[in-house]
């Protein structure tokens, strides 16, 4: 396989228009308005017709990571992307004066994605620790008896091997590509690689590993329905998320007033 370019053409034949869900924009960031049951029809959707989408979940760190790295942003730009956390719940009710129907978190979201998806559907995993990565492979494998999980890969390797990882993945034939690096890495990935990918739809996951391998505890229930699971996770550990629970969330929430009072986002 040749070398993958940053930034080239997509090669694959252009389908047909899918009606763009109503939105808001938080910044820089434009965040799609779904309900849980919605979003999944539509990426099954994506998968059926083999119509082809970056799916990316933004909480308020992500947002403010774009509203930050104009690179971020513009990479975002080319993603379907679903809001996560309070965040983004903040953000849509102050800029437009309405949140979202459902909190999209995406460890939950995915597992519900599975649970929905037709016997059959292939999923490839890319991102964590091999030993990480290998065990949430089983886990996937277990919890959802409809799904083939058709290969894994850690997320330990060079730029150089990013064409080898593409032609790994395009050999498993995979319907479902999940990416577990983090923001903005995730997404800087899926951006490089998906026009050389033949796979309906890549998806950047976070966490999602460590929690399904059982690495990193859950937050109980009704944190994660309200919100609020970023707590729990600060809680856990305070010394690697410090910063971003501290003053970032005093930025994001600073950021957002400002756009307020300059009458920008929300449309």
């Amino acid at each position: 396989m040749s070398e993958v370019p940053h930034g080239s053409a997509a090669s694959h034949p252009v389908a047909a228009e899918v009606q763009a869900p109503d939105a808001v924009a938080i910044g820089p960031v434009r965040i799609v308005r779904l309900s849980r049951d919605a979003a999944i029809q539509r990426l099954l959707e994506t998968i059926a017709t083999r119509r082809r989408e970056r799916i990316a979940f933004a909480n308020a760190h992500g947002i403010l990571l774009a509203m930050d790295e104009p690179v971020f942003a513009d990479t975002l730009s080319r993603f379907l992307v679903l809001n996560d956390g309070i965040g983004a719940e903040i953000g849509a009710r102050v800029l437009a004066g309405k949140g979202f129907p459902d909190n999209l978190n995406g460890t939950d979201f995915i597992p519900a994605l599975l649970d929905k998806a037709p016997a059959g559907t292939r999923l490839y995993l890319l991102g964590a620790k091999p030993e990480i990565v290998e065990r949430a492979a089983d886990r996937f494998a277990a919890n959802h008896a409809n799904i083939d999980v058709c290969g894994w890969r850690d997320g330990y390797f060079a730029d150089k091997d990013e064409p080898a990882v593409a032609a790994g993945i395009n050999a498993a034939r995979p319907d479902i590509l999940l990416v577990a690096m983090g923001n903005p890495k995730q997404e800087f990935l899926i951006d490089r690689l998906f026009d050389h990918l033949d796979v309906p739809l890549a998806i950047g996951v976070g966490a999602l590993f460590d929690f399904t391998a059982g690495e990193v505890v859950r937050a109980p229930s009704l944190l994660r329905r309200t919100g609020l699971e970023w707590v729990f996770r600060f809680l856990q550990e305070p010394r690697r998320l410090g910063k971003r629970y501290t003053s970032g969330v005093i930025r994001y929430l600073w950021k957002i007033a400002l756009l307020k009072l300059r009458g920008r986002g929300g449309a």
